[in-house]
């Protein structure tokens, strides 16, 4: 019981402070729309890192990548972290400091859609609508498998009713996001950053201590084949070995390709205070995914030690051993009071990358309807109060329908993050690459490689990759390759960009 009050108690504060961060920054937010959406670009180096990375990971890093390494061994995490780091690092390195000047060349734009319209020149808006459109599709689900994790992690915690946990968690987040915006979202995930830093490092401790140390985590993993094996993945339960051969290798790579079109990420990137500063939150952020993907890995190891000990029960499927951690944090807390609230900061850290997504996502889908969409496209005269009552209006009801997809505990809405992950990859990663670095795309080439990149994932997933074989890749990989060519061939088949576009591609091309 006392333990139970200290995590509960430790989870609460958190919450209160996340509310309380959206209070301090709802002044400031309350200027204009690029006020409320993008922080009037006055993202310091360190937020903008910190914020851009935690908003990628989600639960996914917490509870997805320990699971896997504890139920198949150390092959497909690791060649998933390494697509992953290599993303993180390049799309940093390449388009960040391209992405903040040209954005503010493009007429200033606050969104992504916004950019690639303004980059073409596209007087009717119809790149912005389709960019809008893809943004809609693939987020409010996402969105929806950030309100549901949370209602599961509630519910295993204390027994409470799925339902209810699930909506005072959305409305957490809707509350802080509707209250101060970007700023406020920023701030809140680079805080939550350091919770999922706490959360990952305490666990690691504790864990290869009770499994008795580190040479009893090792002895354990050498001693089921193919568990540390980077060409072999083994089923934990019935010790079968399967080959991780090159093409699969090169599919989970992939992951690392969705950089380039993941809207949330893009903006951090736009809302820069100063392109001088990218470098710094390069080192930043590549230093701490890469530690804290490799930290995760270890854990998923050091939980099948703990396993093999009897510290823990054994998860015997894929789905219960991403509560690995959550198993870890429940021991710990019978150790006493300060072990207890420890434990409430490491369901915290589950809760704040779970958090730290959703409320990216949710501010990145109301932006598409609320300026791509009503402002742009419809072309709606709105003043900036306005519009700032139509953006917290629509951040709400995206919530609303997040919260309707997410009803269903038992629902498979968690298998949309990797599908939703590849449509932006694919629909948005080619499109913004050659938009920032080849001067002869055109408006007809990013809107036939955008339309051919979000096409494919539907093809790829539910045609092509059920027949096995070759064609069991992930589905980013071909359609990421499919919008790149459809971009280029549309672009060379169509007449080259006017002087003006030209112009602003060579100044955002300086420096």
């Amino acid at each position: 019981m006392q333990s139970t009050v200290f995590i509960l108690g430790a989870i609460v504060i958190y919450l209160m402070v996340m509310v309380a961060i959206g209070a301090k920054f709802s002044k400031s937010s309350s200027d204009t729309s690029g006020s409320f959406y993008l922080g009037g670009r006055k993202l310091s180096p360190l937020v903008a890192a910190m914020s851009a990375e935690a908003s990628d990971m989600s639960s996914w890093l917490l509870m997805g990548v320990p699971g896997l390494a504890y139920f198949t061994g150390i092959a497909d995490a690791s060649w998933t972290v390494i697509g992953l780091a290599l993303g993180t690092y390049i799309n940093w390195l390449l388009v960040a400091k391209r992405l903040r000047r040209y954005s503010v060349i493009a007429g200033d734009s606050i969104t992504v859609p916004e950019f690639l319209s303004r980059r073409y020149h596209d007087n009717k808006n119809v790149l912005r609508m389709v960019a809008a459109i893809v943004i809609i599709i693939f987020f409010i689900p996402y969105t929806a498998s950030g309100f549901a994790a949370i209602g599961k992690l509630f519910n295993s915690l204390f027994g409470w009713d799925y339902s209810a946990s699930m909506l005072v968690g959305a409305a957490v987040v809707v509350l802080y996001t509707v209250l101060g915006g970007f700023m406020a979202v920023s701030t809140t995930d680079f805080i939550q950053s350091v919770v999922m830093t706490i959360s990952l490092l305490t666990v690691l401790i504790f864990g290869i201590r009770t499994a008795g140390g580190w040479g009893a985590v090792c002895e354990n993993a050498n001693s089921i084949a193919g568990y540390i094996s980077l060409t072999s993945m083994t089923d934990i339960m019935s010790r079968e070995v399967t080959p991780y051969g090159l093409l699969t290798i090169c599919s989970t790579m992939a992951w690392g390709l969705g950089y380039f079109g993941m809207p949330h990420i893009l903006l951090r990137f736009m809302a820069i205070e100063n392109e001088n500063k990218i470098a710094l939150s390069r080192r930043v952020a590549s230093v701490w995914v890469a530690i804290a993907m490799v930290v995760a890995i270890v854990i998923g190891i050091v939980g099948s030690a703990m396993s093999a000990n009897g510290s823990i029960v054994t998860l015997e499927t894929a789905s219960a051993a991403e509560s690995i951690i959550v198993k870890i944090a429940d021991l710990l807390a019978t150790h006493g009071a300060a072990a207890a609230l420890l434990a409430g900061i490491i369901l915290a850290g589950i809760l704040a990358s779970t958090m730290s997504t959703a409320d990216s996502q949710l501010l990145a889908a109301s932006s598409s309807v609320s300026e791509d969409l009503i402002k742009g496209f419809f072309g709606a005269k709105l003043t900036d109060k306005q519009t700032l009552i139509v953006a917290r209006v629509t951040v709400v009801c995206i919530s609303l329908l997040g919260v309707v997809l997410a009803r269903n505990p038992d629902s498979n809405v968690f298998r949309i993050v990797s599908f939703a992950w590849g449509g932006f990859g694919a629909a948005f990663g080619p499109t913004v690459l050659l938009a920032l670095f080849w001067k002869r795309s055109t408006r007809q080439g990013a809107l036939a490689g955008m339309i051919a990149g979000g096409v494919m994932i539907f093809v790829w997933k539910f045609l092509l990759r059920p027949l096995g074989g070759a064609w069991n890749i992930y589905e980013l990989l071909p359609a990421f390759l499919i919008a790149l060519a459809a971009n280029v061939v549309v672009s060379l088949a169509t007449p080259a960009p006017d002087a003006s576009i030209a112009a602003e591609f060579e100044a955002a091309a300086k420096g």
